[in-house]
């Protein structure tokens, strides 16, 4: 079996997570494919290949040289995001790329198989509206039919690291300490390091392989929390309303509205932070919003949750809420807001950190940013150190006690049908894994 192989019959399986279900792991199809990962580490020759009850699948090679070389881990995830279908994944490898339009499916008809709301339009992907595209021409990209991601986040990560241990093995004239792998479920919905065991997984630093395009290393992430607001209304007839009607609608609206219009996700870039509705419904009576708050920057991140209290407080003054009562529960603008609730009336937010920038983790053990740069280079490419304009469970690892940055795995385009994996970036990453173990044995006792 060879990588690509691997890697199609990875996608074959559904793994999308859901926020809805409180459980772990989120769906019980993350679990089916967690199982066929195991038996599959189990035959390749891995050891201590262990399957926890949330989901947690766990794994070692063992060294193959006797020097005291430190415990490095890989890490991906197995479940694909809820923005998208993942269940019947119809990839195709369209070789050679051309740098033009790649057809998807001729019709909307004949992907969802004539379903009366379907299109008949082509979908396609094309360079016009995906530049990434031509960075790619002459690579063999695989790609989905259009009515679903790919899920080379994460799969593709997953399949590089185990390909890296079948080489490693099949190879032993490259010395590498003990290595140690991990696939964990519910990454896309923000826990997939909640259950993930640190002091069981034993390494000195590990890698996550949940990143983009080619050479890409990632050590620096936004801040993260959520934003959920309720607005309790009073609805009345609207012909006797004068007075009476307090609209839940219609303030949720008026919410979005002071929020500023240029620090959204469509309007920032690098390391400008935002705020991101990602949900809002309701009516007169009762209407509910829910954000995401990101940034870059721990002090611009607390601000951004300030000005949410700040918006909560005058709804609230504005429309006889006991918000108005509550100005003093914010201290300075440069103190760490309590995850907790504000208002109690017309509007009540509810404001929770997700996790954090894993930069002043890693920057005190820049040695494993370096060893990263090395192992690209060796596979061919040119490093790229970026930051990351979401978050990975190495973030919270990295909190945890595990330094953990992000290395590229190859899908770009992620969490929709336009999603596509070049066949020579699943390689690269492979071959970075087995340069990364080769690496961190060729230095000890080097330095």
């Amino acid at each position: 079996m060879d990588i690509v192989e691997r890697f199609l019959r990875y996608v074959a399986f559904d793994t999308q997570s859901s926020e809805e279900t409180g459980t772990t792991p989120s769906t019980d199809k993350q679990m089916v494919f967690a199982k066929y990962l195991k038996d599959e580490l189990v035959a390749e020759g891995l050891q201590e290949v262990e399957l926890d009850e949330l989901g947690y699948l766990y794994a070692t090679l063992p060294a193959n040289t006797d020097k005291q070389v430190p415990t490095i881990g890989f890490i991906a995830h197995m479940d694909t995001s809820p923005d998208a279908s993942g269940k019947g994944v119809k990839p195709r490898i369209v070789s050679n790329y051309d740098g033009g339009d790649i057809i998807l499916s001729e019709s909307q008809s004949d992907a969802t198989q004539g379903h009366e709301t379907a299109s008949a339009s082509p979908i396609i992907t094309s360079p016009a509206k995906f530049p990434e595209l031509l960075a790619h021409i002459g690579e063999d990209l695989i790609v989905t039919d259009g009515t679903t991601l790919l899920g080379a986040d994460d799969k593709a990560g997953i399949a590089e690291i185990v390909e890296a241990m079948v080489y490693l093995q099949q190879h032993p004239e490259i010395k590498h300490g003990k290595i140690r792998i991990a696939f964990n479920p519910d990454e896309e919905i923000g826990q997939g390091a909640h259950h993930f065991d640190v002091e069981k997984f034993g390494c000195d630093f590990a890698y996550t392989m949940d990143g983009s395009e080619v050479g890409e290393i990632e050590f620096e992430n936004f801040n993260a929390a959520s934003a959920k607001i309720t607005v309790n209304g009073c609805s009345v007839h609207p012909g006797y309303a004068k007075g009476k009607m307090v609209n839940a609608a219609r303030i949720a609206t008026e919410i979005v509205g002071m929020l500023p219009a240029d620090e959204t996700p469509e309007t920032t870039e690098g390391y400008e932070g935002f705020f991101h509705l990602t949900n809002i419904c309701g009516n007169c009576e009762k209407a509910q919003l829910s954000f995401i708050i990101r940034d870059h920057d721990r002090t611009s991140f607390e601000s951004r949750k300030l000005k949410m209290v700040h918006v909560v407080e005058a709804i609230n003054e504005k429309y006889g809420g006991e918000g108005a009562k509550q100005k003093s529960l914010c201290l300075a603008s440069d103190a760490a807001v309590d995850e907790k609730q504000w208002g109690t009336d017309v509007a009540v937010l509810e404001l929770n950190d997700q996790y954090y920038n894993m930069r002043e983790k890693v920057e005190p053990m820049m040695h494993i940013i370096d060893i990263a740069k090395e192992a690209i280079s060796r596979a061919g490419m040119t490093p790229k150190v970026k930051a990351i304009r979401g978050g990975t469970d190495g973030a919270q690892l990295s909190f945890k006690g595990l330094p953990c940055p992000n290395i590229f795995a190859g899908g770009i385009n992620f969490h929709g049908p336009h999603e596509f994996c070049p066949v020579q970036s699943l390689e690269k990453a492979m071959k970075t894994v087995v340069n990364i173990c080769s690496i961190v044995a060729e230095r000890v006792g080097n330095e």
